[in-house]
């Protein structure tokens, strides 16, 4: 997982400035004689892969009331990261401070040449301490972290997510400037699953 102090400090900066993822095989009744010829395997059925040709517009994934609620503030349009090969990488930022509390979430995609370069790529960005997420793609999974760096704590999740060659990475975390408590975890895990399953449906619609 990244490291959160660096990570957080070059996205609060101006904020700072500002406000400081057997079937059960049954058989039938035995036959009742060796006469009975015995029934033909069947091939395990195996699932299909999709493929996408290009990362969807990550601006367009979330929709506007979920971005008001999850980034009180925030521009709904989002702001989209310039970067070199936007064929293959495309990231959407949302960062606000409404009064004393600061929010950022942004969302990812990633498409590489095939299934089998985008499987290691997951298990190269493996989470510290990341949980299972089910019904998310091919395979998921969350973590959340809690930092303090001058008295000041931050919690932030990160969710990982692959379907066939392509995988959405979404980052979702807050302070309170004033407390200078972070929000529940409960409360950024849901908000990073939440935009999460926006972002794949949205990455869905392009296969």
């Amino acid at each position: 997982m990244r490291s959160l102090p660096l990570l957080l400090a070059g996205r609060l900066l101006p904020v700072v400035v500002l406000a400081t993822a057997g079937w059960a095989l049954t058989s039938g009744p035995y036959a009742p004689d060796d006469a009975q010829p015995a029934a033909a395997p069947q091939p395990a059925a195996t699932a299909k892969s999709v493929d996408y040709a290009k990362p969807p517009a990550p601006c367009g994934a979330i929709e506007a009331a979920v971005v008001k609620k999850l980034v009180p503030g925030a521009k709904p349009a989002g702001k989209e990261i310039e970067l070199t090969d936007p064929d293959r990488r495309r990231t959407c930022s949302w960062s606000a401070l409404e009064k004393f509390d600061y929010r950022w979430l942004d969302v990812s995609y990633e498409v590489f040449d095939n299934q089998k370069a985008a499987e290691a790529a997951y298990k190269k960005r493996d989470l510290d301490n990341g949980q299972p997420l089910k019904d998310l793609g091919d395979t998921a999974a969350l973590a959340v972290a809690l930092t303090t760096k001058d008295k000041q704590q931050t919690r932030e999740a990160v969710v990982l997510a692959r379907s066939g060659n392509a995988l959405v990475t979404v980052t979702y975390n807050g302070c309170d400037f004033e407390s200078r408590k972070a929000p529940s975890a409960s409360s950024i895990q849901a908000g990073a699953e939440e935009a999460a399953r926006a972002a794949m449906k949205e990455l869905a619609a392009q296969a």
